[in-house]
């Protein structure tokens, strides 16, 4: 499955995270230790209409109680569910004529209660937003920072104006700038920006980060280790002037004698390459969120 991120507004952002990390706080409080089928919200579905779950988070995991569904993700946030022809009689045959579907996030557990109804009434809905309100919070092993957290705190690095770069680098028209690390937990920020100084656009074919050896001789065996971001804020697009993106990374160490380079190129055979280096005393002097 893939990881599509879309733009959202920070204050919904803010919003939601503020909202679930009240119901996390009044969990033990308000939620029993059994949820019942009956205080579950009550969806409609119908045959030949699907119905489009969106979560806030990416969908880790998902449960339907009946194999007159079927269920696939659209996206990494977007799990789309329809009743499978020829078996909306089994639907018919359950209690109550309804399925429950559980959808699991990075940090919460949502549940909700689809009930059959017959085609042709025109009211079944086609969309639901998982709301704070339908969440419980989960405490999963490896998830650490969900992505609306990274989400939020990327773009208040995209709020702060752009002073000297930490390290630049020039190639073929195109300037590489890294404008700020920022780290959280055990992750680090990265706030790249590059400037397109010709008249042909950049079609970008790769960005990728690698540890390599700082000095590099024709009698030495190159040693690369790539690391692979777990986040990014907006997807590699093409530009014609400016383009500016955040990118997480697990933190690391590397030794003196290396560097991160940071190598951008191009869609085109005799695409134009870029490549920054940044040393590990630039991700120790990161500034922290």
């Amino acid at each position: 499955m893939s990881n599509l991120i879309t733009r959202q507004p920070i204050r919904s952002l803010l919003a939601f995270l503020f909202s679930f990390s009240f119901l996390a706080v009044a969990t033990h409080a308000q939620h029993s230790a059994l949820v019942k089928l009956n205080s579950l919200p009550r969806i409609e579905i119908t045959h030949g209409v699907s119905l489009h779950i969106v979560s806030p988070e990416p969908i880790q995991k998902v449960d339907v109680s009946s194999h007159a569904l079927a269920g696939d993700l659209l996206e990494a946030n977007v799990l789309r569910l329809k009743v499978i022809p020829d078996s909306a009689y089994l639907l018919l045959r359950t209690p109550d004529a309804s399925v429950v579907v559980t959808v699991i996030g990075e940090s919460f557990i949502a549940q909700y209660q689809l009930c059959f109804v017959p085609p042709g009434l025109g009211l079944t809905p086609t969309l639901l937003n998982i709301m704070p309100e339908h969440c419980q919070p989960l405490d999963i092993s490896g998830v650490d920072l969900s992505t609306p957290a990274m989400k939020v705190h990327a773009l208040s690095l995209l709020k702060s104006r752009m002073s000297a770069a930490i390290r630049s680098a020039d190639g073929y028209g195109i300037r590489t700038r890294l404008n700020q690390v920022y780290t959280l937990g055990e992750y680090i920020f990265l706030d790249l920006s590059f400037e397109n100084r010709t008249g042909l656009k950049y079609n970008i074919d790769e960005l990728r980060f690698k540890i390599e050896d700082k000095k590099i001789t024709k009698a030495t065996n190159v040693q690369s280790a790539e690391v692979k971001p777990v986040w990014q804020l907006y997807p590699n697009t093409p530009f014609k002037r400016n383009y500016r993106n955040i990118f997480v990374l697990k933190k690391m160490t590397f030794p003196e004698n290396k560097v991160l380079n940071i190598e951008l190129t191009e869609k085109q055979i005799s695409g134009r390459t870029v490549t920054l280096k940044v040393k590990y005393g630039d991700i120790l002097k990161a500034d922290t969120f």
